[in-house]
């Protein structure tokens, strides 16, 4: 976790020896959840290795509206800010490891290491611009145009993402991600 923080702002020595001292690793096998909607999140969590998607439920279907990866942040704002619940749930797509460090450890980073203040701010100037691009995304008006973003911000791991999280990223139909994709693999050859 100490690696991670420390390309926002240096860390000093005592910041790194709570850290250490307070952080632990967790595993989540594919398909299990880190958190569902409704649970109480007290956690910030560091995704090492996987992949992980944030969904909601629309009656019987699940929406992903988040994807993430390696040197990922994940666990719920709202437990964060507000101590309040998670709206969405997070799921491993992939076998994954994590560093997690509960959210009272955070708060106290706070009050006792000034340079945390400035970590967290510019992790959360972060994670806004990445939201706005989430945001922009699925207001692109063409399902091409969409799926084009989607590979610019995504990639490096558009193959380990299964194609139904993608299209419902996307808010496309499987059939038309397979037809964009298909379109795609024509124009290469």
């Amino acid at each position: 976790m100490t690696l991670f923080l420390q390309q926002f702002h240096p860390l000093s020595k005592e910041l790194k020896k709570y850290l250490d001292a307070n952080t632990f690793t967790r595993k989540i096998k594919k398909g299990k959840h880190l958190v569902r909607s409704g649970e109480t999140c007290e956690h910030a969590y560091l995704l090492l290795h996987g992949i992980m998607r944030g969904y909601v439920k629309d009656s019987s279907k699940e929406v992903t509206n988040w994807i993430a990866y390696e040197n990922c942040l994940v666990g719920s704002m709202q437990g964060f800010i507000n101590s309040a619940t998670a709206i969405k749930n997070i799921q491993a797509t992939e076998d994954c490891e994590l560093v997690g460090l509960h959210f009272d450890c955070i708060h106290y980073t706070y009050k006792h290491f000034d340079e945390m203040n400035s970590v967290v701010r510019k992790i959360l100037e972060q994670y806004y611009a990445s939201a706005e691009e989430r945001a922009l995304l699925g207001r692109l008006p063409s399902a091409s145009l969409r799926y084009e973003r989607f590979l610019t911000m995504y990639g490096h791991i558009s193959d380990r993402v299964q194609l139904k999280y993608v299209a419902s990223f996307l808010s496309l139909a499987m059939e038309t991600l397979s037809r964009i994709k298909n379109g795609r693999l024509k124009q290469a050859v």
